[in-house]
């Protein structure tokens, strides 16, 4: 028993960090990016293909993280702003068509070979065998993104501006808020964060076009169980689920159907309390 927890405690912050990536996109523009997996997985092969170059584990990370970043504010830019005033549907139909286009696109270039990706942790070990040192890293990474995120958005100008620039654009723009202006640095923000996941996640699944789509789901129900729009909220939500999955898989309906089980528990806990554990609850006029 004390295995699978702290088994399904480190599996819960692996889904608590992709969750924060679709948190800081839901922040930053109100929407919630379905292809969020797709480039966090596509930017780990580029920092993969840098480091098969000869560069440094973390010079690859953090030129895979400024690289992520410019190409999440392009992509917004060129991809995302025509759609601006689409029907939310539209919407949709563009990040379902950036999910595939990422995952045929990082198959055509680097093939569907199962690689391994390196850790930057994997010459120490912890003395126990309940956690290894790449599990015990990611934790530590994600308590550093939630404070950062946290503290970015609760206490600086530009993360304030971000968030009223996603639930009030027209109130944003008579105070002189560049509304465009925040949207872009948020995909931004969203693509350098994903990337970290997927840098992450890589060494314990092994790097390949699909590595992101179970994660994903996970970490979308982490994120709607803890609330879609609280930080916090993604990595509590992240650790419910990680440990509970874990605890259904071994003692009660086995690894085949645990992801069914877990999200229909996750679908009744949203039914009772919609918003989340942590999340707002938001009045709108009309």
């Amino acid at each position: 028993m004390l295995h699978q927890l702290v088994s399904g405690l480190m599996t819960g912050a692996i889904y608590g960090i992709v969750a924060l990536s679709l948190v800081m996109i839901f922040n930053a523009t109100n929407h919630i990016n379905f292809a969020q997996g797709e480039m966090a997985m596509f930017s780990t092969y580029v920092a993969w293909m840098l480091i098969n170059a000869g560069l440094p584990y973390w010079a690859a990370f953090g030129a895979t993280v400024a690289l992520s970043f410019v190409g999440g504010m392009a992509l917004e830019r060129m991809v995302l702003r025509p759609f601006r005033d689409a029907p939310l549907l539209s919407i949709v139909v563009v990040f379902v068509a950036l999910l595939l286009a990422f995952n045929a696109l990082a198959g055509w270039i680097w093939g569907y070979v199962l690689k391994k990706f390196p850790s930057p942790v994997s010459q120490f070990s912890t003395g126990t065998s309940l956690i290894g040192a790449h599990e015990l890293f990611v934790v530590a990474v994600t308590v550093l993104m939630l404070t950062v995120l946290f503290l970015f958005f609760r206490f600086t100008r530009l993360g304030l501006s971000m968030r009223a620039a996603a639930q009030n654009p027209v109130s944003a723009r008579l105070v002189g808020i560049r509304v465009g202006r925040m949207l872009t640095l948020g995909w931004g923000l969203a693509a350098a964060i994903g990337a970290i996941a997927g840098m992450l996640v890589a060494p314990i699944v092994f790097l390949d076009p699909d590595m992101m789509g179970g994660i994903l789901l996970y970490a979308f129900a982490s994120a709607l169980l803890g609330g879609i729009d609280s930080p916090a909220g993604a990595v509590l939500g992240g650790l419910i689920v990680g440990v509970g999955e874990n605890l259904l898989g071994a003692y009660v309906v086995g690894n085949d159907i645990k992801l069914t089980v877990a999200l229909i528990v996750v679908i009744s806990v949203l039914i009772v309390r919609p918003r989340g554990i942590l999340g707002r609850i938001t009045v709108r006029r009309v």
